[in-house]
């Protein structure tokens, strides 16, 4: 899927989640990809047009679903998290993001912790499921992952890198998002 390509909407009747470059608006957008493509070994245009569609597409659904995502660990990757660094650094633009343009309408704050740090907390298993909600919601609102965010999504890579599902198997676990808890999946250690 293009980057600035919105999904169909869902079997559930829910309008099609704005794209990145509608959210943050074209200026902001282009800006946001001249400053990472003109970086030291940047990749492709491509690429970092699709790390910011990912990182607002995070955005979204933690703003959409502060009662089932907030305070989860982040499941995206550091490329990513850079992308929103550098969107909170534009304060007035990111305040205007968080309170006006996702869905939520609240600031949505970042705080740094390790994954070592949050798997000691509430446990592996604890840190392996709520990896695990993002999956529905994720699709509920933008539809299947695709090739393009695969790379950027730590569960989502991990369970097609490491446990061989494929996309389509990944997007099948989207039959729990009815659920407070998210998909009904084993996730105790896969080896």
């Amino acid at each position: 899927m293009p980057t600035s390509a919105a999904h169909a909407p869902s079997d559930r009747g829910i309008d099609p989640a704005p794209t990145a470059e509608e959210l943050l608006g074209p200026a902001l957008h282009e800006e946001v990809v001249r400053h990472f493509t003109t970086k030291p070994d940047a990749p492709s245009a491509a690429v970092v047009r699709h790390r910011v569609r990912e990182c607002l597409r995070y955005l979204y659904l933690v703003s959409r679903h502060p009662d089932r995502l907030g305070g989860l660990f982040l499941p995206v990757e550091q490329d990513v998290d850079e992308i929103w660094h550098y969107l909170i650094l534009q304060t007035r633009e990111y305040l205007d993001l968080c309170e006006r343009r996702l869905p939520g309408g609240h600031f949505v704050h970042h705080r740094s912790v390790s994954y070592d740090a949050y798997q000691e907390a509430p446990g592996r298993e604890t840190a392996a499921e709520e990896a695990l909600r993002w999956i529905p919601l994720y699709t509920d609102a933008f539809g299947p992952f695709d090739a393009d965010a695969l790379p950027h999504w730590t569960i989502v890579r991990f369970l097609h890198d490491e446990l061989h599902m494929s996309l389509a198997e990944i997007a099948g676990l989207a039959g729990g998002a009815g659920t407070p808890e998210g998909p009904a999946v084993p996730v105790g250690d896969p080896a």
